[in-house]
């Protein structure tokens, strides 16, 4: 009625006017509990009069029996919620309520509407509650003392920050607001199990950690309890101590700060020395560095201390004379202090520095250990990286710059010295000092090439010499001239040269490091257009000759390039100078290979091998996939024609022997049909609105190719390439009709003929295209592929494809290449297809029940594992029968499906548990290493599960443990004796 108009409230207090006087304090509050329940339901309809007579009528009746008062704080909390509420009553039932009612001796739901009505009035009412000064804070500290619940706590909490954000008069009442919520630190609470409500530990801490460190004028009563609490055997209550104490430095200034400091030194001094736990230990040195910092913020008046330099004078004097020990335990825990105390500002690190880096290099020249000089030249090349952080070399204060020869040659010593672990310190304060503008002199920086092309070159460690390479390319941006100008000829040099002295392994070794060494410093366009024609001009001369090894020569050399081309793809001109360059290049060579190959010369031969094919796809896919749709188009409108037509004009050097013709058919053009690997490399990779020319003549001829050549590795480039196309390819009639012929292409090469498997290659390449883009007709070639399980031929293969079709393939179908893949694709895969499966499997003969689970394990390993731990309880037989599957491919897909299970559905997997030691024990002894493995670390996975299913058979599986540990292969002892180990501590104290 009050809702619709037709009773008012104040007619519903008449109406109720028998309850609400009755004499039996019961019958009183079911009368204001309706009343209250009406309110809270159509506060929003009231009238400014009708609030003012039923907020006097409620204060009323704060004053009456115990038993009424939860209806009445229900009411004021819906009128607290009016918008018509009269200038005064706020403060008006405020000040009833801190009165009238014992709020900590109410229930909980009751004292959170307290809460509640406490917080919309500060919402709302913020001047009005203002005006009662610091009565409003002491009369809120009265009801929030001695709270104990958690949810009602979170809400406290919230109220006690606004009161001090919005700047509410705390008056004398300053300790008994932070007393009143201090004596929660450091909270300890566990949630009860399966709490309704949700709270965590975490969230009181946090919201405890912003009341205490909202103000400065908790510091003088804050601080100490902090010290205390750092003392305190807990580590949580250390770790919150420290957090809190973290956030209270982005408020405090130095005058809070100056009573504690000693104290405050001294604790986080004790911790990062004697502490074992590396938590505590990071969130002391947070702690110093939050410290370091709020002293360099303080603005200094002329008559105040410096308590930033007293403060750094301090931690100098206890952690200065550590680090000229260098074997000592302290060495490490003191420069780390010293580091987070400098690395606070500018005017710290000064400080510091000024004390700590003469030292450092004095230390290292006075021992002459490697060891020893590699712990200095770490400590030292944490400072180096605090420099780096400021980002700039200041003339007039650096201690760094004063001290640069010696640096310099402290670091270069580290570079010449044998011991490859202070050769990578070396390596890395090198690229941090050449990464400070301005630092390095022209000469030290010719020094600074010298030195990483000998590492990287010469070298005999591969850690030292890749990590040349690394500070060469993180370097080479910053100063490509140097780099561009001393290093890649250096570089070009040693690749051309021939040394007598050198075996032919020595110089094929140097030939690698070489081509490494030039992909790693093309990190910057001038230098890239350097060292491409170096690498193409290597690759032309290496097909050019005869000697064995050329096909790894030609592959280090595409590994290279691939490299450099993915250090291309974020500059727009250096991707296009790239892609221009080296594509049309290698398309050449490769077209002048299989040319000569035609003509039955040998030159060249072993371009065309599938090894170096296969290496050249990832180079032209990273040059094409990051191309704007413009520059894309121009270079489709001169690849595909070359293929279809044999149109070679825009290649370089291209007066070949005779005409290319890939798609045509005969023996001798064999060779040209390989390169259909290049044009699936490039077509696959372009972005999808780039307009292919005559798609649909390309698309019909790899079909044909895909499905006629005898070559394997050819049909499967011509199928991917075909499957690239139809992926991107626009939704309709041109896309039906290309797939229906390929569908009338397949079904009779899948029914006989020498050509079965290049038809199933071709099916499952297409039915991956199709799958990927939720498309219609993928479920009709799914249930092809589904019924070659049963294939006596096919059927092993056809199992093998499921692992095809739900992996991640490198080189198309995939969003890097901007295929079209939905986002769950493999969930909807499973969904559709494991049933059939299953059924199949059910009704298989013996001699193809093989497959079946072959292609199960394989869709099972490939499925998120959230998804595949809901399905498990159904499909948990099932994997076990695969486990007594002779198929090792089988044996090896379920026991990795089941491992990560066996840590995640633990109770599900512990009602098989008898079967899962049996099976797992027993391929232990399995002939193939493999399967060896990876059953012992299910073995070692049965450990999660719940001690008491386990002890049973403890006994039994260490006996069974003790046969792989004389296994002949390493990597099977290891996992024997983890798996072992394990298994001895089962059911152990502390476990």
């Amino acid at each position: 009625g009050v809702k619709d108009g037709s009773w008012t409230v104040l007619q519903l207090v008449e109406a109720l006017g028998s309850c609400l006087e009755n004499t039996d304090p019961r019958t009183r509050g079911r009368g204001i509990q309706l009343l209250s329940q009406v309110l809270l339901q159509c506060y929003s309809l009231l009238q400014e009069k009708e609030v003012l007579h039923l907020v006097l009528f409620y204060e009323n009746r704060l004053q009456d029996h115990h038993l009424v008062i939860p209806s009445v704080l229900q009411g004021l909390r819906a009128l607290s919620m009016c918008e018509v509420l009269s200038p005064g009553l706020a403060v008006s039932v405020l000040k009833a309520i801190f009165q009238e009612v014992h709020v900590q001796s109410l229930l909980q739901l009751d004292r959170h509407t307290v809460y509640s009505i406490i917080t919309n009035f500060m919402g709302t009412r913020e001047e009005e509650l203002k005006g009662l000064g610091a009565d409003f804070t002491f009369g809120f500290i009265q009801v929030m003392d001695g709270e104990k619940d958690p949810r009602n706590l979170l809400v406290a909490f919230q109220i006690v920050r606004d009161l001090i954000a919005k700047s509410y008069a705390l008056g004398p009442f300053v300790e008994e607001l932070f007393e009143v919520t201090s004596c929660y630190f450091p909270i300890d609470f566990t949630p009860p199990p399966n709490d309704p409500h949700g709270i965590q530990r975490e969230d009181l801490i946090l919201s405890l950690r912003a009341v205490l460190a909202s103000t400065p004028q908790f510091a003088e009563f804050l601080l100490p309890l902090l010290i205390e609490k750092m003392d305190s055997d807990l580590q949580s209550a250390k770790l919150d101590s420290l957090q809190t104490l973290t956030a209270c430095c982005a408020i405090y200034g130095q005058k809070e700060l100056q009573e504690f400091l000693p104290s405050l030194w001294s604790s986080l001094r004790r911790e990062v020395f004697q502490t074992a736990s590396e938590k505590v230990e990071a969130e002391c040195l947070a702690a110093l560095h939050a410290l370091s910092a709020c002293l360099s913020r303080s603005v200094l008046s002329s008559d105040t201390e410096d308590l930033l330099d007293s403060f750094l004078s301090s931690i100098l004097q206890d952690c200065r004379h550590h680090l000229c020990e260098p074997d000592m335990k302290l060495v490490w825990p003191s420069a780390k202090l010293l580091q987070a105390a400098a690395g606070a500002s500018l005017r710290s690190y000064h400080r510091v520095t000024r004390s700590v880096l003469p030292l450092l290099l004095e230390q290292y020249t006075k021992h002459p250990q490697s060891s020893q000089r590699r712990t200095i030249l770490e400590m030292l090349l944490g400072f180096l990286e605090l420099q780096q952080k400021w980002g700039y070399v200041e003339e007039d204060e650096s201690t760094l710059l004063s001290l640069q020869a010696q640096v310099c040659s402290v670091v270069f010593s580290a570079l010449t010295d044998p011991s490859v672990q202070l050769q990578l310190v070396g390596i890395r304060a090198l690229t941090v000092l050449g990464s400070l503008q301005g630092f390095l002199s022209p000469s030290d920086l010719e020094l600074v090439v010298d030195h990483l092309i000998r590492l990287a070159l010469r070298e005999e460690d591969s850690q030292s010499s890749e990590a040349a390479m690394e500070a060469a390319g993180s370097l080479a941006p910053i100063y490509p001239k140097v780099f561009s100008g001393r290093m890649v000829p250096r570089l070009e040099e040693e690749l051309q040269s021939e040394r007598e002295e050198e075996s032919s392994r020595d110089r094929c070794s140097l030939r690698q490091r070489c081509l490494q060494a030039l992909a790693a410093v093309s990190t910057h366009t001038s230098i890239v257009r350097e060292t491409v024609p170096v690498l193409l001009q290597h690759l032309r001369k290496v097909q050019k000759g005869s000697e064995t090894g050329n096909a790894q020569d030609m592959v280090s050399a595409c590994q290279s390039l691939h490299r450099v081309a993915l250090q291309c793809q974020q500059d727009a001109e250096g991707c296009w100078y790239y892609h221009q360059t080296v594509v049309p290049c290698l398309l050449a060579m490769a077209v002048q290979a299989a040319m000569q190959e035609s003509a039955h010369l040998l030159l060249g031969k072993a371009l065309l091998e599938e090894e170096v094919l296969a290496a050249m796809v990832p180079i032209i896919s990273a040059a094409t996939t990051h191309l704007s749709p413009e520059l894309a188009a121009q270079s489709v409108s001169h690849v595909v024609p070359l293929f279809l037509d044999g149109e070679v004009s825009f290649l370089p050097q291209n007066s070949f022997p005779c005409s290319f013709q890939p798609f045509e058919d005969g023996e001798c053009l064999e060779a040209q049909r390989r390169l259909v690997a290049l044009l699936m490399a490039f077509v696959c990779s372009l972005p999808r609105d780039v307009a292919i020319p005559q798609q649909e003549r390309l698309l019909r001829e790899l079909l044909v190719l895909s499905c006629s050549c005898n070559c394997p590795f050819t049909a499967t480039t011509a199928a991917k390439c075909f499957a690239g196309l139809v992926n991107k390819h626009l939704a309709g009639q041109q896309l039906d009709e290309i797939l229906q012929l390929a569908v009338n292409r397949m079904e009779p090469g899948l029914a006989e003929g020498p050509r079965r498997m290049q038809a199933l290659t071709l099916l499952l390449w297409v039915t991956k295209a199709l799958v990927l883009r939720y498309h219609p007709l993928s479920s009709r070639l799914t249930d092809k592929l589904l019924g070659l399980l049963g294939d006596a031929e096919l059927g092993p293969a056809a199992a093998d494809g499921f692992s095809l079709l739900m992996a991640e393939s490198p080189d198309v179908l995939h969003k890097g290449c901007h295929a079209d893949v939905r986002i769950m694709f493999r969930q909807r895969f499973f969904t559709d297809n494991v049933p059939k499966l299953v059924q199949g499997f059910h009704g298989a003969g013996p001699d193809v029940k093989a497959n079946y689970l072959k292609g199960l394990s394989h869709v099972l390993n490939h499925l998120p594992k959230p998804v595949l731990v809901t399905e498990l309880p159904t499909l948990l037989s099932l994997l076990l029968e695969a486990l007594s599957c002779s198929d090792r491919v089988v044996q090896l897909s379920t026991l990795s499906c089941l491992q990560p299970l066996l840590l995640e559905a633990p109770q599900i997997m512990s009602l098989h548990v008898d079967t899962l030691v049996t099976k797992f024990l027993s391929l232990t002894s399995s002939p193939a290493m493999a399967v060896r493995i990876a059953a012992l670390r299910c073995a070692h996975a049965l450990t999660s599960l719940p001690t008491t299913v386990l002890l049973p058979y403890k006994a039994r599986v260490i006996r069974a443990l003790a046969k792989p540990l004389d296994d002949k292969k390493r990597l099977v002892r290891k996992e024997a004796v983890a798996a072992r180990g394990e298994w001895f501590l089962l059911g152990s104290p502390g476990r």
